[in-house]
Protein backbone atom coordinates (compact mmCIF):
# COMPACT_ATOMS: atom_id res chain seq x y z
CA UNK A 1 0.00 0.00 0.00
CA UNK A 2 1.32 2.99 -0.88
CA UNK A 3 1.47 5.77 1.80
CA UNK A 4 -0.86 8.90 1.26
CA UNK A 5 1.19 10.85 3.95
CA UNK A 6 2.49 14.30 2.29
CA UNK A 7 3.40 17.36 3.83
CA UNK A 8 2.34 20.41 1.81
CA UNK A 9 4.88 23.64 2.61
CA UNK A 10 3.47 26.16 4.83
CA UNK A 11 2.85 29.57 4.42
CA UNK A 12 4.63 32.66 6.43
CA UNK A 13 1.67 33.27 8.26
CA UNK A 14 0.23 29.65 8.54
CA UNK A 15 -2.15 28.25 11.76
CA UNK A 16 -1.59 25.32 13.75
CA UNK A 17 -5.05 24.24 13.94
CA UNK A 18 -6.18 23.54 10.57
CA UNK A 19 -4.75 19.95 9.39
CA UNK A 20 -5.15 17.25 7.51
CA UNK A 21 -3.37 15.02 5.31
CA UNK A 22 -2.25 17.95 3.72
CA UNK A 23 -1.46 20.62 5.85
CA UNK A 24 -1.97 24.11 4.24
CA UNK A 25 -2.15 27.60 5.67
CA UNK A 26 -5.74 29.62 5.59
CA UNK A 27 -4.80 32.98 4.01
CA UNK A 28 -6.94 36.25 5.31
CA UNK A 29 -10.27 36.52 3.21
CA UNK A 30 -9.31 39.92 1.48
CA UNK A 31 -6.01 38.35 0.08
CA UNK A 32 -7.63 34.85 -0.47
CA UNK A 33 -8.37 34.92 -4.19
CA UNK A 34 -5.07 36.61 -5.11
CA UNK A 35 -3.20 33.42 -2.98
CA UNK A 36 -5.46 31.29 -5.62
CA UNK A 37 -4.60 32.63 -8.48
CA UNK A 38 -0.61 32.86 -6.74
CA UNK A 39 -1.40 28.58 -6.74
CA UNK A 40 -2.41 28.20 -9.82
CA UNK A 41 0.03 29.73 -11.85
CA UNK A 42 3.34 28.68 -9.47
CA UNK A 43 1.74 25.06 -8.65
CA UNK A 44 1.87 23.32 -5.21
CA UNK A 45 5.10 22.79 -3.46
CA UNK A 46 4.83 19.08 -1.90
CA UNK A 47 7.32 17.17 -0.26
CA UNK A 48 6.95 12.83 1.28
CA UNK A 49 6.61 13.15 4.73
CA UNK A 50 9.57 10.57 6.82
CA UNK A 51 6.83 8.47 8.02
CA UNK A 52 5.47 7.68 4.16
CA UNK A 53 9.63 7.27 3.00
CA UNK A 54 9.62 4.67 6.43
CA UNK A 55 6.59 2.87 5.15
CA UNK A 56 7.79 2.45 1.28
CA UNK A 57 11.24 1.05 2.19
CA UNK A 58 9.78 -1.10 4.42
CA UNK A 59 7.27 -2.39 1.96
CA UNK A 60 10.41 -2.45 -0.97
CA UNK A 61 12.36 -4.77 1.54
CA UNK A 62 9.67 -6.99 2.48
CA UNK A 63 8.64 -7.09 -1.52
CA UNK A 64 12.49 -8.10 -2.20
CA UNK A 65 12.55 -10.53 0.37
CA UNK A 66 9.93 -12.51 -0.53
CA UNK A 67 11.10 -12.50 -4.60
CA UNK A 68 14.65 -13.35 -3.73
CA UNK A 69 12.84 -17.06 -1.39
CA UNK A 70 10.87 -18.25 -4.28
CA UNK A 71 12.99 -17.12 -7.27
CA UNK A 72 17.22 -19.01 -7.52
CA UNK A 73 19.43 -16.63 -5.58
CA UNK A 74 22.68 -18.81 -7.61
CA UNK A 75 24.69 -17.17 -10.31
CA UNK A 76 27.80 -18.40 -11.82
CA UNK A 77 29.88 -16.42 -9.83
CA UNK A 78 27.81 -16.21 -6.57
CA UNK A 79 26.06 -19.24 -4.95
CA UNK A 80 23.24 -19.63 -2.29
CA UNK A 81 24.51 -22.40 -0.07
CA UNK A 82 20.58 -23.28 0.74
CA UNK A 83 19.96 -23.98 -2.91
CA UNK A 84 23.36 -25.60 -3.24
CA UNK A 85 22.32 -27.83 0.20
CA UNK A 86 19.13 -28.59 -1.59
CA UNK A 87 20.08 -29.39 -4.81
CA UNK A 88 22.75 -31.88 -2.48
CA UNK A 89 19.88 -33.62 -0.95
CA UNK A 90 17.76 -34.15 -4.08
CA UNK A 91 20.95 -35.27 -5.62
CA UNK A 92 22.05 -37.70 -2.93
CA UNK A 93 18.12 -38.98 -3.19
CA UNK A 94 18.59 -39.74 -6.95
CA UNK A 95 22.02 -41.28 -6.75
CA UNK A 96 20.73 -43.52 -3.50
CA UNK A 97 17.86 -44.27 -6.28
CA UNK A 98 20.44 -45.53 -8.76
CA UNK A 99 22.15 -47.76 -5.75
CA UNK A 100 18.88 -49.38 -4.92
CA UNK A 101 18.12 -50.15 -8.47
CA UNK A 102 21.08 -52.12 -9.16
CA UNK A 103 20.75 -54.20 -6.29
CA UNK A 104 17.62 -54.74 -7.17
CA UNK A 105 18.49 -55.95 -10.68
CA UNK A 106 21.67 -58.00 -9.21
CA UNK A 107 23.82 -55.64 -11.86
CA UNK A 108 26.55 -55.13 -9.35
CA UNK A 109 29.42 -55.80 -11.61
CA UNK A 110 32.02 -55.56 -9.12
CA UNK A 111 35.22 -54.38 -9.81
CA UNK A 112 38.21 -54.05 -7.59
CA UNK A 113 39.96 -50.60 -7.13
CA UNK A 114 43.15 -52.76 -4.84
CA UNK A 115 43.42 -53.18 -1.74
CA UNK A 116 43.00 -50.41 1.21
CA UNK A 117 45.79 -50.72 3.81
CA UNK A 118 44.47 -52.80 6.05
CA UNK A 119 44.69 -55.09 2.89
CA UNK A 120 40.74 -55.12 2.63
CA UNK A 121 39.28 -55.43 -1.18
CA UNK A 122 38.45 -52.29 -1.84
CA UNK A 123 35.50 -52.60 -4.28
CA UNK A 124 33.79 -50.70 -6.65
CA UNK A 125 30.45 -51.98 -8.75
CA UNK A 126 27.76 -50.75 -11.38
CA UNK A 127 25.95 -48.97 -7.81
CA UNK A 128 29.12 -46.18 -7.31
CA UNK A 129 29.18 -45.29 -10.70
CA UNK A 130 25.68 -44.87 -11.76
CA UNK A 131 25.20 -42.74 -8.37
CA UNK A 132 28.41 -40.86 -9.09
CA UNK A 133 26.82 -39.53 -12.37
CA UNK A 134 23.30 -38.54 -11.26
CA UNK A 135 25.55 -36.63 -8.56
CA UNK A 136 27.83 -34.82 -10.66
CA UNK A 137 25.77 -34.10 -13.85
CA UNK A 138 23.13 -32.60 -11.87
CA UNK A 139 25.88 -30.33 -9.67
CA UNK A 140 27.26 -29.55 -13.09
CA UNK A 141 23.92 -28.59 -14.40
CA UNK A 142 22.77 -26.34 -11.62
CA UNK A 143 26.53 -24.61 -10.79
CA UNK A 144 28.26 -24.91 -14.05
CA UNK A 145 31.71 -23.36 -11.87
CA UNK A 146 31.40 -25.14 -9.10
CA UNK A 147 34.46 -27.72 -8.27
CA UNK A 148 33.77 -30.98 -7.18
CA UNK A 149 35.84 -33.65 -5.16
CA UNK A 150 34.20 -37.49 -6.35
CA UNK A 151 35.26 -40.61 -5.56
CA UNK A 152 34.55 -42.05 -8.37
CA UNK A 153 36.16 -38.94 -10.36
CA UNK A 154 37.55 -40.25 -14.00
CA UNK A 155 39.40 -38.75 -17.48
CA UNK A 156 36.30 -37.62 -18.82
CA UNK A 157 34.30 -35.63 -16.12
CA UNK A 158 35.33 -32.52 -16.91
CA UNK A 159 33.30 -33.57 -20.33
CA UNK A 160 30.19 -34.93 -19.00
CA UNK A 161 27.36 -33.29 -21.08
CA UNK A 162 24.92 -31.82 -18.20
CA UNK A 163 22.78 -30.67 -21.01
CA UNK A 164 20.12 -33.12 -21.19
CA UNK A 165 19.81 -33.67 -17.25
CA UNK A 166 16.89 -32.99 -15.15
CA UNK A 167 17.17 -29.93 -13.06
CA UNK A 168 18.18 -30.43 -9.59
CA UNK A 169 15.67 -29.41 -6.75
CA UNK A 170 17.02 -25.94 -5.47
CA UNK A 171 14.20 -25.25 -2.55
CA UNK A 172 13.34 -28.44 -0.82
CA UNK A 173 10.62 -27.51 1.51
CA UNK A 174 12.73 -29.02 4.43
CA UNK A 175 15.65 -26.74 3.94
CA UNK A 176 13.17 -23.78 3.68
CA UNK A 177 11.46 -24.77 6.69
CA UNK A 178 14.17 -25.39 8.80
CA UNK A 179 16.78 -22.92 8.45
CA UNK A 180 16.85 -19.56 9.41
CA UNK A 181 19.61 -18.02 6.83
CA UNK A 182 21.05 -18.44 3.92
CA UNK A 183 24.79 -17.16 2.85
CA UNK A 184 25.71 -16.30 -0.33
CA UNK A 185 29.56 -17.53 -1.34
CA UNK A 186 31.92 -16.68 -4.26
CA UNK A 187 31.57 -19.97 -6.36
CA UNK A 188 35.65 -19.91 -6.20
CA UNK A 189 35.65 -20.68 -2.15
CA UNK A 190 33.33 -23.23 -2.33
CA UNK A 191 34.40 -27.52 -2.79
CA UNK A 192 31.58 -29.83 -2.86
CA UNK A 193 33.26 -33.73 -1.54
CA UNK A 194 30.66 -36.71 -3.14
CA UNK A 195 30.91 -40.06 -1.94
CA UNK A 196 28.44 -41.48 -4.05
CA UNK A 197 28.44 -44.72 -2.36
CA UNK A 198 29.77 -45.53 1.01
CA UNK A 199 30.55 -48.81 2.50
CA UNK A 200 30.77 -50.89 -1.25
CA UNK A 201 32.27 -53.72 0.70
CA UNK A 202 28.98 -54.24 2.92
CA UNK A 203 27.36 -53.23 -0.39
CA UNK A 204 28.63 -56.58 -2.18
CA UNK A 205 27.59 -58.13 0.81
CA UNK A 206 24.46 -57.57 1.37
CA UNK A 207 24.89 -55.41 4.73
CA UNK A 208 22.87 -52.80 3.38
CA UNK A 209 22.29 -50.77 6.29
CA UNK A 210 25.55 -49.42 6.09
CA UNK A 211 24.98 -48.21 2.73
CA UNK A 212 24.91 -44.59 2.68
CA UNK A 213 25.46 -41.33 -0.20
CA UNK A 214 27.13 -38.60 0.92
CA UNK A 215 27.69 -34.88 0.13
CA UNK A 216 29.59 -32.05 1.42
CA UNK A 217 29.57 -28.28 1.02
CA UNK A 218 32.96 -27.00 2.32
CA UNK A 219 33.52 -23.23 2.30
CA UNK A 220 37.38 -22.09 2.44
CA UNK A 221 38.12 -26.05 3.26
CA UNK A 222 35.75 -25.78 6.64
CA UNK A 223 32.72 -27.83 6.10
CA UNK A 224 30.00 -26.06 6.59
CA UNK A 225 26.76 -28.32 5.17
CA UNK A 226 26.57 -32.01 4.58
CA UNK A 227 24.31 -34.99 3.46
CA UNK A 228 24.14 -37.82 4.84
CA UNK A 229 21.75 -40.16 2.81
CA UNK A 230 20.66 -43.99 3.62
CA UNK A 231 18.98 -45.65 0.16
CA UNK A 232 17.65 -48.74 1.50
CA UNK A 233 16.05 -46.70 4.70
CA UNK A 234 14.87 -44.17 2.39
CA UNK A 235 16.33 -41.73 5.43
CA UNK A 236 18.09 -38.22 4.98
CA UNK A 237 20.07 -36.12 7.23
CA UNK A 238 21.28 -33.03 6.45
CA UNK A 239 22.36 -29.78 8.61
CA UNK A 240 23.76 -26.43 7.66
CA UNK A 241 26.08 -24.99 10.37
CA UNK A 242 24.54 -22.31 11.50
CA UNK A 243 21.06 -22.44 10.06
CA UNK A 244 19.14 -25.24 10.49
CA UNK A 245 18.60 -28.94 10.29
CA UNK A 246 16.80 -32.13 9.35
CA UNK A 247 14.14 -32.53 11.92
CA UNK A 248 15.49 -36.36 12.42
CA UNK A 249 19.20 -35.39 13.25
CA UNK A 250 18.86 -35.19 16.91
CA UNK A 251 21.13 -36.21 19.49
CA UNK A 252 20.06 -39.11 21.66
CA UNK A 253 21.29 -39.47 24.82
CA UNK A 254 22.52 -42.99 26.44
CA UNK A 255 20.25 -43.66 29.20
CA UNK A 256 23.12 -44.10 31.68
CA UNK A 257 26.18 -41.70 31.30
CA UNK A 258 28.27 -44.35 33.42
CA UNK A 259 27.88 -47.17 31.15
CA UNK A 260 30.79 -48.65 29.61
CA UNK A 261 31.46 -46.45 26.29
CA UNK A 262 30.78 -47.60 23.14
CA UNK A 263 33.69 -47.19 20.52
CA UNK A 264 32.42 -47.52 16.87
CA UNK A 265 35.32 -49.00 14.53
CA UNK A 266 35.60 -49.83 11.00
CA UNK A 267 34.61 -53.00 10.08
CA UNK A 268 37.84 -54.07 8.24
CA UNK A 269 40.83 -53.54 11.46
CA UNK A 270 38.40 -53.83 14.26
CA UNK A 271 40.75 -55.99 15.93
CA UNK A 272 43.55 -54.06 16.04
CA UNK A 273 41.76 -51.03 16.51
CA UNK A 274 39.92 -52.61 19.42
CA UNK A 275 43.49 -53.48 20.86
CA UNK A 276 44.38 -50.04 20.88
CA UNK A 277 40.92 -48.38 22.44
CA UNK A 278 40.47 -50.77 24.81
CA UNK A 279 44.22 -50.71 25.74
CA UNK A 280 43.46 -46.75 26.49
CA UNK A 281 39.81 -46.94 27.55
CA UNK A 282 39.92 -50.03 29.77
CA UNK A 283 35.91 -49.31 30.27
CA UNK A 284 34.35 -50.05 26.97
CA UNK A 285 33.28 -51.55 24.54
CA UNK A 286 34.25 -51.64 20.69
CA UNK A 287 31.38 -52.15 17.33
CA UNK A 288 32.77 -52.84 14.51
CA UNK A 289 30.52 -51.25 11.70
CA UNK A 290 30.59 -50.62 7.83
CA UNK A 291 30.74 -46.67 6.57
CA UNK A 292 32.32 -43.88 8.00
CA UNK A 293 28.45 -41.76 7.06
CA UNK A 294 26.91 -44.82 9.38
CA UNK A 295 29.79 -44.50 11.81
CA UNK A 296 29.28 -40.69 11.91
CA UNK A 297 25.14 -41.37 12.38
CA UNK A 298 25.33 -43.82 15.23
CA UNK A 299 26.68 -41.18 17.48
CA UNK A 300 23.77 -39.35 16.92
CA UNK A 301 21.65 -42.33 16.90
CA UNK A 302 23.03 -42.78 20.54
CA UNK A 303 24.66 -46.32 19.33
CA UNK A 304 28.23 -45.19 20.50
CA UNK A 305 29.97 -42.25 22.33
CA UNK A 306 32.54 -42.43 19.94
CA UNK A 307 33.94 -43.04 16.34
CA UNK A 308 37.90 -43.97 16.27
CA UNK A 309 39.92 -44.56 12.95
CA UNK A 310 43.86 -45.25 12.97
CA UNK A 311 44.56 -46.03 9.33
CA UNK A 312 44.45 -43.46 6.07
CA UNK A 313 41.01 -42.46 5.31
CA UNK A 314 39.90 -40.17 2.36
CA UNK A 315 38.34 -37.35 2.54
CA UNK A 316 35.04 -37.80 0.50
CA UNK A 317 34.28 -40.59 3.62
CA UNK A 318 34.66 -38.31 6.12
CA UNK A 319 33.54 -34.87 5.16
CA UNK A 320 29.58 -34.90 5.66
CA UNK A 321 30.02 -36.60 8.57
CA UNK A 322 32.55 -33.45 10.01
CA UNK A 323 29.71 -30.98 8.89
CA UNK A 324 26.70 -32.55 10.87
CA UNK A 325 28.34 -32.98 13.76
CA UNK A 326 29.62 -29.64 13.95
CA UNK A 327 26.76 -28.12 13.17
CA UNK A 328 25.21 -30.11 16.19
CA UNK A 329 28.15 -29.03 18.62
CA UNK A 330 30.14 -31.95 17.93
CA UNK A 331 33.63 -32.94 16.56
CA UNK A 332 35.54 -34.72 14.12
CA UNK A 333 39.57 -34.32 14.12
CA UNK A 334 42.31 -36.38 13.77
CA UNK A 335 43.94 -38.42 16.73
CA UNK A 336 46.32 -35.46 17.93
CA UNK A 337 43.16 -32.86 17.57
CA UNK A 338 44.25 -31.19 14.34
CA UNK A 339 41.01 -29.95 12.19
CA UNK A 340 40.99 -31.61 8.80
CA UNK A 341 40.83 -29.02 6.05
CA UNK A 342 38.91 -29.94 2.84
CA UNK A 343 39.77 -27.36 0.14
CA UNK A 344 39.87 -28.07 -3.56
CA UNK A 345 43.54 -28.03 -3.79
CA UNK A 346 44.10 -30.00 -0.68
CA UNK A 347 45.14 -33.91 -0.20
CA UNK A 348 41.95 -35.42 -0.59
CA UNK A 349 43.94 -38.29 2.21
CA UNK A 350 43.45 -37.87 5.90
CA UNK A 351 46.48 -39.74 7.47
CA UNK A 352 46.41 -38.77 10.91
CA UNK A 353 43.48 -40.77 11.97
CA UNK A 354 40.04 -39.92 13.28
CA UNK A 355 38.10 -39.36 16.27
CA UNK A 356 34.51 -37.99 16.28
CA UNK A 357 32.40 -37.06 18.95
CA UNK A 358 29.54 -35.03 20.28
CA UNK A 359 30.87 -34.65 23.58
CA UNK A 360 33.40 -35.73 25.62
CA UNK A 361 35.83 -34.71 22.48
CA UNK A 362 38.88 -33.65 24.86
CA UNK A 363 38.68 -36.81 27.37
CA UNK A 364 38.81 -39.26 24.21
CA UNK A 365 41.91 -36.96 22.62
CA UNK A 366 43.60 -37.46 25.91
CA UNK A 367 42.78 -40.77 26.00
CA UNK A 368 44.26 -41.68 22.75
CA UNK A 369 47.15 -39.08 23.22
CA UNK A 370 50.05 -41.12 21.33
CA UNK A 371 48.38 -43.47 19.14
CA UNK A 372 50.29 -44.12 15.99
CA UNK A 373 48.14 -43.54 12.92
CA UNK A 374 49.25 -45.39 9.38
Amino acid sequence: MIPHHLELRKAPNSSANNTSFFHSSPQSESGKVLEEEKESSMGVQVKPSPVGIAILSVSFLIILYYMLRTGDISTSQNISVRELLSASIDLAERGGREVVAVKKEHKEHQKSKGETKEGANDPVTDGDYRSHVKIISGLRKAFPELRIVSEEHDDGEDKMDASSVEQPNLHVREVSQFTNFDDIVPVEHLTVWVDPLDATQEYTEDLLQYVTVMVCIAQKGVPIAGVIHKPFQQQTYWAFAGSGMSPVLIKQKRSNQSEKKNIVVSRSHAGAVKEVVQSRIPDSDVIPAGGAGYKVLALFEGVADAYVHTTLIKKWDICAGNALLSAMGGKMTTLDGKSIHYDYEDNPKNEGGILATLSQHDMFLKAMDGVKTS
